[in-house]
């Protein structure tokens, strides 16, 4: 009896030693010992195709020691489909960034649609592509098919793949414009003080560092709220570590200081600001004191703000979640985050082999809670809603030119 694994064992050893030529001849030689059935068995064993086989088992009957010093003839083999259609791998990522999901404690990415449909859609742009082809090409994009995994905060909104793309519209036409799109969101509350951080960083061995048992809120040093922003096409990053109340005046004022710092420099003939935002917290679309001091910056800065927000129970597929945050929680694991200026350097430090940069300061002012907005501070503000789900996509004019 064939035993195949002894045989997918003794491939293995040796595949990795020989070319094209002698895997081929290998897998005739263990065909011919094997005898009858012995070249399915040798196909199954190595996932070399029959044809291969017997193609080395004429070339160990017949030999060729003419052309003993190629692997195979000038010109031969088939060009890849990315050779014959350069704009594939593009159209490929194009296709699926609209299915995007996202884990906000890795960077990985992958899709929710199947190859079948891929490749049906890019034969509609007039690409040719086999399911093997965009498999490949998937991983080479660093996508891949993974199980389901508990990330849902809510309900599954009828209209929310249409949001996501009205969304990525909204950002492709303002980065092809030349005008700013950020991604906004407050980061998760961190005690200050020698807690125990998750992760693992190089010691000494039997060496840890010391931490305290109990995570119990020290007086003198509090908590800090981290609100970042994410500038999308420029891949940079700004954190304001607050150290009071996490409300929408922080959550502006934050914005207005990446603007200040990062965004004029950065786009000095902007005319309109993009801003993409969960829907809930200091940003959440139902806040007023959120759009009144929307009001307030466009006043000050003279831009539009656009603001598109995610649906309801999506928030961990904002961009800023697994672009910005999800490097700054690995760079600091393991490290215990004993005070504000200890924050704000591993935050300042966080970069990737992709170009991210992050810029991070303490923001010390007072955001008291329970601020009242007036119907005449609600009157006063210049909002047009969207006529798609005006509630979620709207844009807040300045009411004057900046001095």
């Amino acid at each position: 009896m064939i035993d195949v694994a002894d045989i997918r064992l003794r491939y293995r050893q040796a595949a990795r030693f020989l070319d094209e030529r002698g895997r081929r001849l290998f897998a005739a030689n263990e065909a011919l010992a094997c005898g009858y059935g012995g070249v399915s068995a040798v196909a199954i064993a190595t996932g070399l195709a029959r044809s291969t086989i017997n193609r080395g088992i004429r070339e160990l009957q017949v030999g060729h020691p003419d052309n003993a010093a190629r692997v195979r003839r000038r010109g031969g083999g088939r060009k890849s489909a990315v050779a014959h259609q350069p704009g594939l791998p593009a159209a490929l990522e194009a296709l699926i960034e609209d299915a995007i999901r996202g884990d906000p404690c890795s960077p990985l990415r992958w899709v929710s649609r199947s190859l079948r449909q891929i490749v049906k859609a890019l034969a509609a742009q007039g690409f040719q592509a086999s399911q093997r082809v965009v498999a490949n090409l998937l991983r080479a994009l660093k996508y891949s098919c993974q199980a389901n995994r508990k990330t849902r905060e809510g309900g599954n909104h009828p209209d929310r793949d249409a949001q996501f793309k009205y969304i990525n519209t909204t950002v492709k036409a303002a980065i092809a414009a030349g005008e700013p799109a950020i991604s906004v969101d407050t980061k998760k509350k961190e005690l200050v003080g020698d807690f125990k951080n998750a992760g693992r960083e190089l010691r000494r061995q039997g060496d840890p560092e010391q931490v305290r048992v109990h995570d119990f809120k020290l007086p003198e040093l509090g908590k800090v709220a981290p609100y970042g922003v994410y500038d999308i096409a420029a891949n940079h990053g700004w954190v304001s570590v607050g150290i009071d109340a996490d409300t929408g005046a922080f959550a502006v004022e934050s914005i207005r200081r990446w603007w200040q710092k990062l965004g004029k420099p950065r786009y000095p003939d902007a005319t309109r600001l993009v801003i993409t935002a969960d829907c809930g917290g200091s940003n959440g679309p139902q806040l007023k004191l959120w759009k009144r001091e929307l009001q307030r910056f466009a006043n000050e800065t003279g831009l539009k703000v656009t603001v598109t927000h995610l649906p309801p129970g999506t928030s961990k597929w904002n961009k800023i979640e697994h672009r910005l945050f999800a490097f700054i929680t690995m760079n600091w694991r393991g490290k215990p985050l004993v005070s504000h200026q200890v924050i704000v350097q591993l935050i300042g430090a966080t970069t990737t082999e992709t170009g991210l940069k992050v810029c991070c300061e303490i923001d010390s002012s007072s955001y008291p809670k329970g601020v009242n907005v007036t119907d005449e501070e609600m009157q006063a503000i210049r909002i047009a809603r969207d006529d798609f789900h005006g509630e979620w996509n709207y844009t807040i004019s300045p009411n004057q030119q900046p001095p």
